[in-house]
């Protein structure tokens, strides 16, 4: 087992140096860099004072060089003033008049850079973004996974049965509404005073401090019902195919009750597929709430995702990536680990 997560870990740590190095590389290209420049000091500028800008700023090297000291294994850039004299750098902050700066920099010793449109610590807004979807993905999946977890059970138990057919057809309209529709319906039906229902609040910034059943119930719910339906069906693929195995036969012979043979025997071999599909939805969740968040007006993880690529916030871009990456390649450790525990050949060989 130590060699198996050993193994993960340095793949993991390959994978993560390869994605930021392209994500690095898209983010610094020559048109990224003359819009952040001219965003900085005006867009009626001539190339030159552009180039003299991004020069200035640590943008002038070698695509790897500024790549090393983003990560942190190579000395930060410096800038000279025009008397000669020691202007700025990555480890300086805004003037050189910092005593004892570090020469490395980068994100492995923790600094993230600054956001050029938020102004403040990459670090800090990330970390505030990250809590607000933590919470929002906490209870869609307080909501999403048990409600995925019944209804798949209860159709894969009576495969061919009218229940079956019914919560098939449910999980599969859930599935195929994208989030905007279903969340723009659930604003127009539940929020809106066309209709009159004005059971819950159509936007979600107050859960931002607080959140209530009123403000946090559409958000939560666009979400759930999205993927409840994905893992529902996977959940009733993977019972029905247990309960027609030898041993729930051998069961059945034996008069094992009804409710025993399910909890006991084929709950545990259902849901190892299920575990791997829940696990991958947490990711999705972090990622893909984009369009929820903006639609509820929640500044969360997703928000901030929106606001740096639009905006074109390059070292802001760059952490959210490395955030995403990090989550994702961790799921899917925590999802191996979990489909090893819970198949014991997997296990044994």
């Amino acid at each position: 087992m130590l060699r198996f997560i050993a193994g993960r870990l340095a793949t993991m740590l390959l994978t993560a140096l390869c994605l930021t190095l392209v994500v690095f590389f898209l983010t610094n290209l020559a048109p990224s860099l003359e819009r952040v420049a001219k965003t900085q000091i005006g867009a009626r500028v001539s190339d030159a004072e552009v180039e003299s800008w991004l020069n200035r700023n640590g943008y002038g090297g070698p695509m790897l060089a500024r790549y090393g000291e983003w990560l942190g294994v190579m000395p930060g850039w410096t800038s000279a003033a025009e008397d000669g004299g020691l202007a700025a750098g990555r480890c300086l902050g805004d003037t050189a008049a910092e005593a004892g700066a570090p020469r490395y920099c980068g994100v492995l010793q923790g600094d993230w850079g600054t956001s050029t449109v938020f102004r403040d610590e990459v670090a800090t807004i990330i970390a505030r973004s990250l809590a607000l979807t933590g919470k929002l993905m906490l209870w869609v999946l307080v909501v999403m996974v048990p409600g995925a977890l019944v209804i798949g059970v209860l159709s894969g138990m009576r495969e061919g049965s009218r229940t079956d057919r019914g919560l098939s057809t449910l999980s599969i309209l859930s599935t195929a509404t994208p989030e905007y529709v279903s969340g723009v319906v659930f604003i127009a039906v539940f929020a809106s005073s066309a209709v009159g229902l004005r059971w819950f609040n159509g936007s979600a910034t107050s859960a931002m401090e607080q959140a209530t059943f009123t403000n946090f119930t559409l958000p939560v719910m666009t979400i759930a019902l999205y993927g409840m339906g994905y893992i529902a069906r996977m959940t009733r693929a993977s019972m029905a195919e247990v309960m027609t195995s030898q041993y729930i036969r051998t069961a059945r012979l034996k008069g094992v009750s009804f409710r025993a043979l399910v909890l006991r025997h084929a709950l545990r071999n259902a849901l190892i597929a299920p575990f791997t599909v829940i696990m991958l939805q947490i990711p999705w969740i972090l990622n893909g709430v984009v369009i929820v968040e903006t639609l509820f007006n929640y500044k969360g993880f997703g928000w901030t995702l929106v606001q740096a690529a639009s905006n074109n916030d390059i070292e802001l871009l760059l952490g959210v990536s490395v955030v995403s990456v990090i989550v994702v390649l961790l799921t899917q450790l925590i999802s191996d680990l979990g489909y090893v525990y819970l198949n014991p050949r997997i296990r044994i060989s």
